[in-house]
């Protein structure tokens, strides 16, 4: 093996780079460390925090452009205790997985173990490609996920359509955790569309929140009146808290703040537009010099298949 030293000059001033936890902006560090001392510490059901809740929740909503009837919801755990509340919440009798990756199967493998619900049906698609929802009668949740963050594929989220074209009768539940604020979306082809804040939003997991339809909305309660659900994870409780600006249990204050911070950040500068075409210049960037460089090219295939937001690239052996 050559031993290769990369010069100091050609490092990134900031190392921080992967799929993970996005940079947090250093002037969200500053606004929250200005507003610690009257923040911090504060119990979640004070007006301070409720306020910012409330702020949360109509940034987000201006953010997707939501119609009327929609609202967010928000809750302690983050997206991977969402999958447990959307299985015990959410998904009926069935649920019809796309499976394209390692977070897209979490969900699937969650509705199979539920000994309350039939067996999902799972759509799989070959690694580097996402498959597409196909409407059955029989499925009342359609889980779909808007960018894989292990493979780095992206897809358009679009309602499945019955054989005469209407919309199938099923809710579309997304998963969009590390497309959230990144990659457009349009909130007439969902009805929960789900995340945490440790992605585009620039802020700490342990949070997750959702924008939910009004069929969601009533879905929730007609199932979580029907089936024992832990309170930890019951959406019905999410969503009455919700409504008070305010979370189950106590959540991380100085994750709703940065939280807060990026969304006015968004908003004021343009909202999604803005946000979303910030991501298309630096995917750009970088698949423009992947397919440039001999000795790399884009990991998926198709381009407009190619994340806007998780970048993946393959090298030369």
């Amino acid at each position: 093996m050559v031993d290769i030293t990369i010069p100091d000059a050609l490092k990134p001033a900031d190392g921080r780079f992967g799929a993970g936890p996005s940079k947090v902006r250093p002037e969200a560090v500053a606004r929250l460390a200005e507003a610690a001392g009257s923040f911090l510490g504060t119990s979640h059901r004070q007006a301070t925090v409720k306020g910012l809740v409330g702020q949360v929740r109509e940034g987000l909503a201006e953010l997707f452009s939501l119609p009327d009837g929609y609202e967010i919801l928000l809750g302690n755990g983050g997206t991977t205790a969402f999958w447990d509340a959307a299985t015990f919440c959410l998904v009926e009798r069935q649920s019809q997985h796309l499976s394209f990756g390692e977070f897209s199967a979490k969900f699937a493998a969650g509705t199979k173990a539920a000994p309350f619900l039939a067996d999902p049906e799972v759509i799989v698609s070959e690694t580097g490609t996402h498959p597409e929802a196909v409407a059955n009668p029989a499925i009342d949740a359609y889980a779909l996920t808007h960018n894989e963050t292990s493979t780095g594929v992206q897809m358009t989220i679009r309602r499945p359509l019955s054989p005469d074209g209407s919309p199938a009768a099923g809710l579309v539940l997304v998963d969009a955790t590390s497309a959230a604020g990144g990659i457009r979306v349009e909130a007439e082809q969902f009805d929960c569309y789900y995340f945490a804040p440790q992605k585009c939003f620039g802020s700490d997991g342990g949070l997750w929140l959702a924008a939910v339809s009004p069929a969601a909305a009533d879905r929730i309660g007609r199932v979580t009146s029907a089936r024992w659900v832990p309170s930890s994870i019951d959406l019905q409780i999410a969503l009455d808290n919700s409504r008070l600006d305010q979370t189950y249990n106590t959540p991380a204050l100085a994750t709703l703040h940065l939280l807060a911070s990026q969304l006015e950040w968004f908003n004021g500068n343009g909202g999604m537009e803005f946000s979303a075409s910030r991501c298309d210049r630096s995917a750009g960037i970088i698949y423009g010099w992947a397919e440039r460089t001999p000795f790399t090219s884009p990991f998926v295939a198709k381009p407009d298949e190619r994340s806007h937001v998780v970048a993946t690239i393959d090298f030369d052996d």
